[in-house]
């Protein structure tokens, strides 16, 4: 029997150290490393607030719910790896106890700083000692990790909430270019600033979101806004005004897509998504030039500067597009974020919601 307790004492001192280097490595070390406990968990969690969504309801009603995905995920990764040391601190102190019952009341105490229970001897007390240290350590690590993701979580929102009065709500890449049109004159001109920003937004969101990617789950304040889909929406309007107005390129709009792609990928990789890197141009992609023409007739109606016809931008757009769609799909799939245009499929039957426009009002007696 004291053979079974010294194997069991083996086995708890390994499952420390897992648990000890999840810990490290989500918490403590700025850099994404895919699996371990903590993405069985974000797994599990994901799939009981895919169940409360299953069924058929109004979108709004199902980010309600989703909204609070984040905190559960923070909440289980915590209790995980507090019940992790807890068996793994019983099982080391089994061979002096003898008692599983025991060594469970006694490493609880330990755990949570109670002290209702311990022992005399320089072992026992030892391990007391470290298993006190590891869950204060743990619960100290957790609460000051939640300043840095509620910082990073604002800075991403200011220009989301910014980005919808630009390009509606949910954002739609064609109609944040169509909204540079005020009045008889269509203001381009303050674009490569606009996306110089993004630029500068998109990098932010790809050191954030790859080294804490919880932040994924982390949904805006308002239903129909979604950092995701505002970054595909600019992604969109850089490579459809490249595909369309060849002689106003700028080096800041393919800033913005280089970046903007590589941000995804990079958070797509910290996710566990599969990545391509160096995909083909010429491949087709899941948009259709169908969605593609009715973009660009949203632009023809205000009367956008479009310099190619539809027909010969749609390589061009294609050509761009091809380096973001597959990976921003699989983000928005995985996270069921807002069913914008041009978006992708989520895991429930749903209808594309187009960007809502408010409704154009002047004084009487300005007419």
């Amino acid at each position: 029997m004291q053979v079974v307790r010294v194997l069991g004492a083996v086995v708890g001192l390994v499952l420390a150290l897992l648990t000890t280097a999840s810990v490290v490595r989500n918490l403590v070390i700025p850099r994404s490393r895919p699996g371990g406990m903590a993405r069985a968990v974000d797994r599990a969690v994901d799939r009981g607030f895919a169940t409360l969504t299953r069924r058929s309801m109004p979108y709004e009603s199902r980010d309600s719910i989703l909204a609070a995905q984040a905190a559960g995920y923070l909440i289980a990764v915590l209790i995980a790896w507090l019940a992790s040391y807890l068996v793994a601190f019983a099982l080391m102190l089994w061979p002096f106890t003898h008692h599983v019952g025991g060594t469970f009341r006694e490493s609880a105490s330990s755990l949570l700083t109670l002290g209702f229970a311990s022992t005399i001897r320089v072992a026992p007390t030892a391990l007391d000692a470290l298993a006190a240290l590891a869950g204060l350590v743990v619960i100290a690590v957790q609460i000051a990790y939640l300043p840095t993701l509620y910082a990073a979580f604002n800075r991403r929102e200011t220009e989301v909430t910014l980005l919808g009065a630009r390009a509606g709500s949910p954002p739609w890449g064609p109609e944040l270019l169509a909204r540079t049109r005020y009045g008889m004159r269509t203001r381009t001109d303050d674009l490569p600033e606009f996306y110089a920003l993004w630029e500068r937004w998109a990098a932010d969101v790809a050191e954030s979101h790859a080294n804490y990617p919880v932040l994924i789950r982390f949904r805006s304040p308002q239903p129909l806004s979604s950092w995701l889909v505002g970054l595909v929406a600019v992604l969109d309007s850089a490579a459809m005004h490249l595909a369309l107005c060849p002689s106003q390129e700028r080096y800041e709009t393919r800033a913005c897509l280089r970046m903007g792609f590589t941000a995804l990928r990079q958070i797509g990789v910290a996710v566990g998504l599969q990545v391509d890197f160096d995909p083909d141009p010429d491949q087709p992609i899941e948009l259709t030039y169908d969605e593609f023409r009715a973009g660009v007739a949203r632009l023809e109606e205000v009367g956008y500067p479009i310099e190619r016809s539809a027909e010969d931008a749609w390589p061009h757009f294609r050509g761009w597009r091809v380096n973001y769609e597959s990976v921003a799909y699989a983000l928005a799939l995985a996270t069921d974020a807002v069913p914008a245009l041009w978006s992708g499929p989520r895991r429930w039957p749903t209808e594309e919601m187009p960007p809502q426009r408010p409704a154009t009002r002047i004084a009487s007696d300005a007419r």
